[in-house]
């Protein structure tokens, strides 16, 4: 029953994979369909009647997810508790042709002013207008398809109390942007692709040890001077889902006027951002296993540091590969039929910054490798309970990053160990 979770809920904007609904149609095989044994078990939410096509004419869906979780330091010995998010669902269709989506963010259980804790924001909000049952376009703010948990982001979809790291810091998940994208499947094949153009990031915003996250509009007042095109491409083969994505982009969205008062160029590639992504995902009998890499270039990111002084790298990757098993999948007992005890491995290894240009610093802390052994237990599709131990390790610090340094400072500690344990729900 967990045969194929971690290929995830593809169907957020999938509606090109869901069943026809007209009654004489030609049953689909698995690809074309786009629902897996897994999918379909756990292709419950209200979200998922719009998704797939599901919903009735003028009919409001609301749904939602949500996460919470403890940590515990060991070398530094504290621990936290936090509600890490609470998303709300709202969608409507209009008629078969036409729907809206939209996400309501609420992280960190509260803002208040001052205080650098805290989220309320949309993280998705836009129109899909269906061509057909294989090719559909989306306007607004949406998710690009880049990686695997840009898109498919639940807490019951990915082991683990925190999504990987790669996917956080590298592919900044959940990467949303305000823009048109076309989204398909070949009729004869077992392919399915998408296209976009979005707004692009912003090289003012970006921060030391975060990767290009900072940069992200996310709806709000994004300058559209500067563009992106995100692309991919998803094979389905066999037991096998292989996908190719990528980003391209301008960072800089000045007016000329002032891009020239500060000695940056302009224009809408200015500043190009390029990522790279790949991952092959298989699954069967219970066992289902991953493995994504990815690669950011940034060639002007000197001129950002001169400009800006964020010390950004000019190049940085990070890859991981995962392993899990269902231990009820052998079970023949109709007590633990839709119940779920998930065993996984997952080792991380990233570099936020694998290149620096010449007027960067060098943190060795941003070269990091982590290692986890966890589990996670369904009692129902939609409800998970998870526990893990993380083992990390890293470069040192380099304190020439300190500007001010405090008169006695604890060492840095290259090697750590944390356990995670959380819950989490969609619905």
């Amino acid at each position: 029953m967990y045969k194929n979770i971690l290929l995830g809920l593809s169907l957020l904007q999938f509606s090109f994979f869901a069943h026809a609904q007209d009654e004489g149609a030609a049953p689909k095989t698995k690809w074309q369909s786009g629902m897996t044994p897994a999918q379909q078990l756990i292709a419950n939410t209200g979200e998922d009647l719009l998704t797939g096509g599901n919903a009735g004419h003028s009919q409001t869906v609301i749904s939602g997810y949500g996460q919470a979780s403890y940590t515990r330091d060991f070398q530094y010995k504290t621990s936290k508790v936090n509600l890490d998010r609470v998303v709300l669902f709202v969608g409507h269709q209009f008629n078969s042709k036409l729907a809206f989506f939209s996400e309501l963010e609420i992280a960190d259980a509260r803002i208040e002013g001052g205080k650098p804790a805290g989220e309320v924001g949309m993280e998705q909000a836009y129109l899909k207008f269906s061509l057909n049952p294989r090719q559909y376009f989306v306007a607004g703010l949406f998710i690009p398809r880049i990686g695997i948990l840009n898109e498919n982001h639940l807490p019951t979809n990915f082991n683990g109390t925190e999504r990987p790291l790669v996917e956080q810091l590298v592919i900044p998940s959940t990467w949303r942007e305000l823009g048109i994208g076309f989204y398909g499947q070949m009729s004869t094949l077992p392919v399915a692709y998408s296209i976009a153009v979005v707004n692009g990031l912003d090289a003012g915003k970006f921060t030391h040890g975060t990767g290009i996250g900072d940069g992200k509009g996310g709806g709000q007042m994004a300058s559209a001077n500067n563009l992106a095109a995100t692309a991919s491409v998803r094979a389905f083969v066999g037991d096998f889902q292989i996908q190719l994505s990528g980003y391209a982009g301008g960072t800089i969205g000045l007016s000329p006027y002032v891009a020239d008062s500060l000695n940056v160029e302009s224009g809408m590639l200015a500043a190009p951002v390029y990522l790279g992504e790949a991952n092959v995902q298989y699954s069967k009998g219970g066992f289902s296993a991953k493995i994504l890499g990815t690669y950011v270039s940034y060639p002007k990111a000197s001129d950002i540091n001169r400009t800006y002084a964020n010390n950004v790298p000019q190049s940085m990757y990070g890859t991981y590969a995962e392993v899990s098993y269902n231990l009820f999948e052998s079970i023949k007992n109709e007590k633990f039929e839709d119940k779920q005890l998930v065993a996984f491995a997952r080792y991380e290894r990233l570099d936020l910054n694998a290149k620096i240009p010449a007027n960067g610093i060098y943190d060795g802390t941003l070269k990091q490798s982590h290692f986890l052994l966890g589990l996670g237990y369904l009692p129902v599709p939609n409800v998970v309970i998870k526990a893990d131990v993380r083992l990390t390790s890293t470069g040192p610090f380099n304190k020439s990053l300190l500007i001010n340094p405090p008169p006695v400072m604890r060492d840095y500690p290259q090697q750590n160990t944390f356990l995670n344990i959380g819950i989490g729900y969609s619905f």
